[in-house]
């Protein structure tokens, strides 16, 4: 079966460096075949008969000793994820983003986001995605990864509508 990881809060330099070709390696070592990463920013594609995100997690923790949450999907839910892309018209695919929760928000919790953010930005949730449209730019928006993780009370990565659909077509799929 196909996997996609995408890792949260990893950086090429500074704090939670972690090298692609080490990331390769800890997959490779966990008995992961066709490891290929995307970009510097975490994005690994992988064949295994099974996989679950606190083996990559804890295969970076012993290595690394970093604490880096690792979200995961199977080829299927990926294109799940690029056909329920709510958006008729994307403006700009580098402002949309998805963000990849590691579980899917408490009833209420999307509802919650809304009231407590009223900014331009347009946001959807779908089971364990949220959708958002980040119309003037993520780097000048008030609606941070941050205050998303605390609302929804879930930990989640964003990965831009040009990553998503690439990864899919990268990995060879």
């Amino acid at each position: 079966m196909k996997y996609f990881a995408f890792l949260r809060a990893v950086n090429v330099v500074g704090r939670n460096v972690v090298r692609m070709d080490d990331l390769r390696t800890l997959c490779t070592d966990l008995g992961y075949r066709d490891v290929r990463t995307l970009l510097n920013s975490g994005n690994v594609v992988f064949n295994a008969k099974r996989a679950t995100p606190k083996q990559i997690e804890e295969a970076i923790r012993k290595h690394s000793r970093l604490d880096i949450k690792v979200m995961l999907r199977t080829e299927e839910e990926l294109r799940g994820v690029v056909a329920r892309n709510p958006f008729e018209t994307i403006r700009n695919p580098g402002h949309l983003l998805v963000i990849f929760l590691d579980r899917q928000p408490a009833a209420g919790a999307v509802a919650a986001l809304r009231e407590k953010y009223q900014g331009p930005e347009v946001f959807h949730a779908a089971g364990r995605e949220l959708y958002v449209d980040y119309v003037e730019g993520v780097g000048r928006s008030k609606l941070t990864s941050n205050l998303i993780e605390r609302t929804l009370g879930v930990a989640g990565t964003g990965r831009n509508w040009n990553t998503v659909t690439r990864l899919l077509t990268f990995s060879g799929s």
